[in-house]
């Protein structure tokens, strides 16, 4: 691996923990604050409810994409941002400007702040106004629903998507035409990895990015497009929602590899679904919390599954070095399930309490 490239990948892992840090520090606060979505977290029906809005959400913006109607996806995406970030700031920001209303009180300073991250990537969507936002939408995201799934919902969320990651990348690749699509909008639906000083995500140009795995006739994985002077390679990578992409030039020999690559597209899904288990395990694990700080509720099996995320997201950047298109869910998901199963184990919790199976045998 390139050292621009081993840069890269430290920003991506950098990004990866502050979105499971800030997961694990809501957890405790959104639980306090009353968020919990569902009932009863220990229903694993509640994956499927959210397994079918993944499949509706992104039927509905493949067609946004194919009837030049990207403009609402960027408009949802970013009034999403804005919802994400209020549920965030108004657990962690004091209620200093509070305003009542007939249907409560609303905290203005956390809504101001929300209505700037949105007004942020509208305005100004370089790469790291991209990637702060999705680390603030992401931990709040994971957050929610690490409180709202339990640790069997959670299992059968990340196993699901895995499976369908891996086939709409490698079989109907229609996930590569939705992250085709979603590039060009700068939205945090990505994370930004530049591998220069000088890289721009406003600059970037990515009008030949829909053409990118057509015509492929030897391998769905890998295809390569002029793009001023050099090569783009798409590399598939995300939960329904995203991608990963890198600049390349297409001889991997070449002395001039460094020069040609300029950043990678990792989808916020890869840090968001691992994360939801890591989240889950912190509050329904029966395992003794050893956390400290302001993340109180992390205990060994949310650690290990932790520790697994980047063990997959290791395996994932190797293969994106390679130039080669690879679902991300399958090594990150994988990662997460196997680390919180031993985390489990090693703290004492039999197999039947870590898959949540009790209540069932």
């Amino acid at each position: 691996m390139d050292p621009r490239m081993f840069r890269g990948t430290l920003l991506a892992a950098l990004i990866f923990l502050l979105v499971q840090l800030g997961a694990l520090a809501l957890v405790p606060t959104f639980d306090a604050a009353g968020y919990q979505a569902v009932e009863d977290p220990s229903d694993p029906t509640n994956s499927l409810v959210y397994i079918g809005a993944i499949l509706v959400a992104t039927a509905a913006m493949l067609a946004a994409f194919r009837f030049n109607a990207a403009w609402t996806v960027r408009a949802v995406v970013l009034f999403s941002s804005g919802l994400l970030s209020w549920y965030v700031f108004s657990a962690i920001v004091p209620p200093v400007l509070v305003v009542q209303t007939g249907a409560g009180y609303v905290e203005l300073l956390s809504l101001a702040l929300a209505a700037g991250v949105s007004l942020a990537l509208y305005l100004y969507p370089e790469w790291y106004v991209v990637d702060t936002a999705g680390v603030v939408m992401g931990a709040g995201a994971a957050g929610l629903f690490g409180i709202s799934f339990g640790v069997l919902p959670a299992i059968v969320l990340l196993s699901v998507l895995a499976v369908y990651d891996a086939i709409s990348v490698y079989g109907t690749e229609h996930m590569l035409s939705l992250a085709e699509g979603v590039m060009d909008l700068r939205v945090p639906v990505v994370l930004v990895i530049p591998l220069s000083l000088s890289y721009s995500l406003l600059d970037d140009d990515f009008s030949g990015a829909s053409d990118v795995h057509e015509d492929d006739e030897d391998s769905p994985e890998t295809e390569t497009e002029s793009k001023n002077g050099e090569e783009q390679t798409a590399v598939a990578d995300g939960d329904g929602v995203a991608e990963s992409a890198e600049q390349d030039d297409i001889d991997d020999t070449d002395d001039t590899d460094d020069a040609g690559r300029d950043a990678f597209f990792i989808g916020l899904g890869d840090a968001v679904m691992p994360t939801v288990l890591v989240a889950s395990a912190a509050f329904f694990s029966p395992a003794a919390a050893f956390g400290f700080g302001a993340i109180p509720a992390l205990n060994l099996p949310a650690l290990l599954a932790m520790v697994g995320t980047f063990l997959g997201l290791g395996v994932l950047m190797w293969a994106v070095a390679k130039g080669r298109a690879h679902a991300g869910l399958p090594l990150l998901n994988g990662g997460a399930i196997g680390g919180y199963l031993v985390g489990s184990v090693l703290a004492g919790v039999s197999l039947v309490q870590a898959l949540g199976l009790a209540p069932y045998l």
